[in-house]
This record gives C-alpha cells, sequence and structure tokens, in this order.
C-alpha cells in the first residue's frame, strides 16, 4: 500500500540512467540496504529483455530476499519490475527516462505490501525517508559513473 512517485531532471543522458537502473547486479554496491544481488536469467524478448533477479534486503533486525521479474526496454528507455517470491503480498515499479534539453527526466513509480504486518509497520514509519536515500544513492552513483 506504500507507493511512492517522482519525477527528477539528472544532467545525464537518458540512456545512461537507464544503463545505470538496468544494471541489478550492481545495486549492493551503492543502494542503502540492499545487501546482495543475484541474477537468475536473462532472457531476450524481441526488442525487449527479461531478467529474473533476486535481491536480499537487509533492515534493522530484518533480512528478506525476493525475487522480481525485471522488463527492460532499451529502445523506450523504461524498465517495468513486479514481484515473483519473497516478502511482499505484491510490488511493482517503474522506471522511465527522457532526454531533455541539458540532461534527463527520471521518473520512478513503486507500489508494494509485505505479507508480514510488523514489518510493513516499521517501513511505513520510515518509507519516504527510505525512498528518497534510495532515489539520492541513484543520483550519486550516476555522478560517480558518469559525472
Amino acid at each position: 500500500m506504500p507507493t511512492h512517485s517522482e519525477t527528477r531532471f539528472l544532467p545525464y543522458t537518458a540512456a545512461q540512467m537507464y544503463d545505470l537502473v538496468a544494471d541489478v547486479g550492481k545495486y549492493p554496491d551503492f543502494i542503502p540496504w540492499c545487501a546482495a544481488a543475484r541474477i537468475r536469467s536473462r532472457t531476450p524478448n524481441g526488442p525487449t529483455e527479461v531478467m529474473e533477479a533476486d535481491l536480499v534486503i537487509s533492515f534493522k533486525v530484518f533480512r528478506e530476499r525476493f525475487g522480481s521479474r525485471v522488463t527492460l526496454r532499451p529502445d523506450d528507455t523504461e524498465i517495468d519490475t513486479e514481484y515473483l517470491d519473497g516478502p511482499f503480498k505484491y510490488m511493482k515499479s517503474t522506471w522511465g527516462f527522457k532526454d531533455v534539453d541539458g540532461g534527463c527526466d527520471v521518473s520512478f513509480f513503486v507500489d508494494f505490501e509485505f505479507k508480514n504486518a510488523i514489518l510493513q509497520g516499521v517501513i511505513g514509519v520510515v518509507f519516504n525517508d527510505a525512498m528518497q536515500r534510495i532515489v539520492r544513492a541513484f543520483e550519486r552513483r550516476a555522478g560517480d559513473l558518469y559525472g
């Protein structure tokens, strides 16, 4: 039930930001609370690629693994993620990248609910701060890679 949506301008190309977000295996290097990432599979599907991946999220006393299906659309510079298995009732997220003068607009949306009411309550308290920290982590990573 928590959702987060925002669009930010960044001084990088849409292709650069798309590549950064699509590189799920590198998330533990810079995303807060992401302890591990494993790519299960990558399957080309015409102009898209479907990746199945596991992330391990470690937050306070909770450590959870969840699987997701990530649909990469490089021609459209869009990435959609849907939940496969783990601690959520459901989880969906979308990323969009659009070149504009001087950089690109990055749009992000996430909607999820945990199965565990205690974990949902803990996340609910810090949700907005957590989402802002994650978005800032992507911004910092872009600066490190492309700045």
